[in-house]
């Protein structure tokens, strides 16, 4: 979820607050967060990702062994994802007090309204190896994700134990670049990360384009995920479809043999707002494909790179819109 403008401004003069007042910020910007997504009627949250900067790199102030290195840094000119920055690894990357997801989930459960459905999510060890270099101690990203897996497995097998209804596991850098890269070793990946999970918690898998400030970064195609992505350890998978304009809705056919299946029926790269038969409409495209009972709804992707005005409006007409064909079936 968007960050308020006051989040955003405080997050940039943190020396200023003590730690008292960045628990109470915290708190009140995971309020807010939920205030929202329950005001737009969601049938399931999460925190809204309020205490992470980015969905991927925040992660890195838990890992040791990593140092910013801004040497190839573009500071200037068109968003793209070479503004993210990269990072060394100048030694063996450990968590020893995990990566905060704990934390996060606790902090939710307590703020969220009672029997409301919850879910945590965590970027998956493919993905959140991308802006580290392998530096002397691993030789390249596959050795890079073997190192992080643990860590993240570790974190999984943590929030099962507290009895996580749903944990979903963002792995976009595999549906961006399973074009090129070898598939069956994305899912070898997958499956080991989320083994503790397996049959303990429901498991969802996030995959899209990318989002850096609204732009994609993959190729924006599903098709390279096939059939391989089948053999994905995962009880439900989410995929952009809405910025593919639903030239490959006919491949939900293929997810729907295997998982539940979330569909990205909000563009959330576009400040056109959805009207609630544009999103009844997106809903019916699906249905020949994908059975009611195995079809949720969610944007495209998630909605930090959207405004708060904006993503307030599409949340609240995304769920009318399902609303309307709820009715119809």
């Amino acid at each position: 979820m968007p960050f308020p403008g006051w989040l955003e401004f405080s997050s940039q003069h943190l020396a200023q607050f003590g730690l008292a007042d960045l628990n109470e910020m915290i708190e009140d910007a995971v309020v807010a967060s939920v205030y929202d997504q329950v005001n737009a009627g969601l049938d399931v949250i999460t925190d809204g990702e309020q205490t992470r900067f980015d969905f991927n790199l925040s992660f890195y102030g838990y890992i040791n062994g990593i140092q910013n290195n801004e040497t190839e840094l573009r500071r200037f000119g068109p968003p793209a994802h070479d503004q993210r920055g990269k990072h060394n690894i100048v030694e063996i990357l450990t968590a020893p007090k995990g990566l905060g997801v704990v934390e996060e989930y606790l902090r939710l459960k307590r703020l969220a309204p009672k029997g409301q459905g919850l879910k945590v999510s965590i970027p998956g060890p493919y993905t959140l190896s991308g802006r580290l270099l392998p530096g002397s101690f691993y030789k390249d990203r596959w050795d890079v994700t073997e190192a992080l897996l643990p860590l993240v497995n570790k974190e999984i097998a943590d929030l099962v134990a507290l009895g996580v209804p749903e944990i979903c596991v963002d792995e976009p850098s595999m549906s961006c670049y399973a074009y090129r890269e070898d598939t069956k070793r994305f899912v070898d990946i997958f499956n080991r990360t989320v083994a503790p999970g397996v049959g303990k918690t429901r498991l969802s898998m996030h995959l899209c384009f990318g989002n850096y400030k609204g732009r994609s970064v993959g190729k924006k195609s599903i098709a390279p995920m096939l059939p391989d992505f089948l053999d994905m350890t995962v009880d439900e998978l989410h995929s952009e479809m809405t910025i593919l304009n639903f030239s490959e809705v006919h491949l939900l056919e293929r997810f729907a043999e295997k998982f539940d299946v979330a569909v990205g029926v909000i563009d959330v790269k576009s400040y056109y707002i959805e009207t609630p038969e544009d999103v009844a409409e997106r809903i019916r495209k699906c249905l020949p494909y994908v059975p009611a009972e195995k079809l949720a709804v969610a944007p495209d992707c998630g909605l930090s790179q959207t405004a708060r005005w904006a993503a307030k409006q599409k949340l609240a007409n995304m769920v009318a819109g399902a609303k309307i064909v709820r009715g119809e079936i």
